[in-house]
């Protein structure tokens, strides 16, 4: 079977609060997460919530990044999705925990669009001569 992407639900456990309160530091972790993994970065958007918390998503041309912070817990919710395999995930996994400080945590992967047949590997990593407007 061949799965068309790969979903890493990642939970950081036990971090440092004051990191995970800071939005600059959070945004430019999960920016350099992406690039750990050698992702292709098309957008972000990161939200602060008051009194505490963020939100946030780097959208890759393989699919996204995304984080929700509860600093008072001195926990993050991670997703990194991505499709193809030319990418690296679990570089990126293993970047958020270091970076976070994250003293217990969890990596669930995940296979997501499971075919029955395999086509053909699909790489969704655009060449320059390819239109990079197509996303996964």
């Amino acid at each position: 079977m061949y799965a068309l992407g790969k979903h890493f639900l990642v939970d950081l456990r036990d971090c440092d609060a004051e990191v995970l309160g800071d939005l600059e530091l959070v945004k430019d972790a999960l920016i350099q997460a992406a690039r750990e993994a050698a992702a292709t970065i098309v957008d972000v958007s990161f939200h602060e919530f008051s009194p505490f918390g963020i939100s946030g998503m780097v959208v890759i041309a393989e699919s996204h990044l995304s984080i929700h912070t509860w600093p008072e817990y001195s926990y993050a919710a991670v997703d990194i999705f991505t499709c193809g395999d030319l990418i690296d995930p679990e570089k990126a996994a293993f970047y958020l925990i270091e970076k976070f400080g994250s003293k217990n945590p969890s990596v669930v992967e995940m296979k997501r669009g499971i075919l029955s047949h395999n086509s053909g590997k699909l790489p969704h990593k655009f060449t320059e001569s390819e239109n990079t407007e197509s996303l996964c």
